[in-house]
């Protein structure tokens, strides 16, 4: 996996204090997206274990609120087996942060509509709070917090597991 991307003191891509992760791949291509330069797998750096110490190293100060995963998309499947362990060991690090991740793709019955796979189901269990569906031009909103369109979600996902129904984080 590539990343296009580190912001180690980013507050547009989620509650308080962040550090994003912008990984580097995306197949939908959304017409206006804000990172189109993301869309190649092959764009950015390699994400190695010396990438993830930088992550954690940033994650470490109490001020930050947690990580973002964004793009590219993350869920695309040559983004996700390098994440998954990644972010388990950052759950497990930093118990008390949260973890957003933003996806192109639609939250349904604890998955992924277009992709129903175990993998996607592991990675979702350690996401906090998702935002998906593909930001779509013509419902642009600059007034909604955490998304670009207002067909996209922001899901409480750890209540929607809990729950068996989508819970919205904000609305």
């Amino acid at each position: 996996m590539n990343y296009a991307e580190i912001k180690k003191c980013d507050i547009a891509n989620g509650e308080g204090v962040r550090v994003s992760l912008f990984v580097s791949g995306c197949r939908r291509h959304c017409k206006g997206c804000f990172n189109a330069v993301a869309w190649d797998f092959g764009y950015g750096q390699p994400f190695t274990e010396e990438t993830e110490r930088e992550i954690v190293n940033a994650l470490a100060p109490d001020y930050i609120a947690g990580l973002t995963l964004l793009g590219g998309d993350p869920f695309e499947p040559e983004n996700r087996a390098a994440l998954f362990p990644f972010v388990k060991r950052i759950r497990s690090r930093f118990p008390d942060k949260n973890i957003w991740c933003y996806t192109g793709y639609h939250f349904e019955n604890g998955t992924l509509s277009e992709y129903d796979t175990e993998d996607v189901r592991a990675l979702l269990q350690e996401i906090d709070i998702l935002v998906d569906g593909p930001f779509v031009e013509e419902l642009k909103d600059i007034r909604l917090k955490f998304r670009g369109s207002s067909n996209q979600r922001v899901i409480d996902v750890k209540r929607s597991f809990e729950s068996g129904n989508i819970v919205l984080y904000l609305t």
